[in-house]
């Protein structure tokens, strides 16, 4: 291996798909604004704005965090192998790939952008195949399929686009995000009840509530319900049905882990506040489709803003403290980090329902900004160096 590949960077994937992520946050939101606001070139001239800021939320900025987090923590839980190195080197190139071939369109052959965007998923699916079939626990192969319909999502989008179907873009991008709400699914609702109880025990409060398969099972087939449904284009009073399932059963789910006994441990919380924003997105769902009182999109606001900003701020704060040596204690910027997010979701969803305008939509891209851009400033050193020596 050379000494670059042996860098601290390439120890472990949340170094630099953290370190790649937070960093684009900022520059995506800045991008986008100007776009929106009539200030800036757009990349794309004839895709909807809404679409091309649905891909790179997507396929750009939550990409790297999402890979980041589950090549780090699939070694931890599921016994898998490190994917370090010239492995790592690879998947991050081909990241960086497609931000550039996405930016740079204009100057691009047609099939260019496509082909290059669409290469990382599958390479992580190529990399964890073989290691998640000799995995002990066989609920970690789940992950294949999330990586395959996220590959085939952005192939859809892509594909959409090129051929100017844009209700086939707009069918790629939900697909992309309801198999992102899946993955948070089954993912946060391993992680949230068993730090909560490790928390609650450490500070003997208790422990942890027991596990409950059927609810477990219900709370994911809900969700591919609610997939199912909409990307089927199935009657409004279906999907409103599913989606009003999908919030009475997470409100449940989430009710047991007893969130408000660890509410204070910052680290802990925001996973919990995650989760209800994560409920509250599915009421929403449902009362646009069972009333159509508010706009369809609150729904997705409040997840990709509230239930996802903070439990990516949350893990990655974790992630980066403990993958390194360091105590779990939150730096008080990261505190900040978070009420900017949530604050960025509840500005963000009053906008959205309330029509407040361009100047409202700004403050709350601006403040989600800030709280990634606090992460980078934070922890950007940490990823960048070795990690401090571990305590017998």
């Amino acid at each position: 291996m050379s000494p670059l590949h042996s860098a601290p960077l390439w120890s472990s994937a949340f170094r630099p798909f953290y370190f790649l992520g937070a960093l684009y946050a900022p520059l995506l939101v800045a991008a986008w604004l100007a776009m929106y606001l009539g200030l800036g070139q757009d990349p794309q001239v004839g895709v909807p704005l809404q679409f091309r800021h649905g891909h790179e939320f997507i396929f750009g900025f939550s990409a790297a965090i999402i890979t980041g987090i589950v090549l780090t923590a699939l070694p931890s839980w599921a016994g898998t192998e490190e994917i370090h190195g010239s492995r790592l080197v690879l998947l991050v190139a081909l990241w960086l790939a497609g931000r550039v071939a996405f930016w740079a369109t204009p100057w691009l052959p047609p099939l260019v952008p496509p082909v290059v965007d669409c290469l990382l998923f599958p390479a992580v699916l190529i990399m964890v195949t073989p290691q998640l079939l000799r995995a002990t626990n066989r609920l970690y192969l789940l992950l294949l399929p999330v990586l395959l319909a996220l590959s085939a999502a952005n192939l859809l989008y892509h594909h959409g686009v090129v051929t100017s179907d844009y209700t086939e873009v707009w069918q790629a991008l939900r697909l992309a995000l309801y198999t992102v709400v899946v993955l948070y699914v089954l993912k946060g609702g391993i992680l949230a009840p068993i730090f909560t109880g490790n928390a609650l025990r450490e500070k003997g409060r208790g422990d942890q509530a027991p596990f409950n398969m059927k609810l477990e099972i219900a709370a994911v087939g809900a969700v591919v319900l609610l997939a199912v449904l909409e990307l089927a284009t199935a009657p409004a009073g279906w999907v409103g049905a599913a989606a009003l399932a999908c919030a009475l059963l997470h409100s449940w789910r989430t009710a047991r882990w007893q969130g408000w006994r660890v509410a204070d441990m910052p680290l802990i919380l925001v996973m919990h506040l995650g989760f209800g924003w994560l409920v509250l997105a599915f009421a929403l769902k449902a009362t646009a489709e069972l009333t159509g009182i508010i706009p369809e999109i609150a729904w997705v606001h409040a997840f990709t803003v509230g239930s996802l900003g903070l439990m990516m701020l949350g893990l990655m704060t974790r992630v980066s403290l403990r993958h390194t040596g360091r105590p779990l204690v939150v730096p008080g910027a990261m505190l900040v980090a978070y009420a900017l997010m949530f604050a960025a979701a509840l500005i963000r969803l009053a906008a959205t329902i309330l029509g407040l305008g361009n100047g409202v939509v700004a403050l709350a891209a601006g403040l989600w900004a800030a709280a990634f851009a606090l992460y980078f400033t934070v922890f950007w050193k940490t990823l960048v160096t070795p990690s401090a020596p571990r305590k017998s």
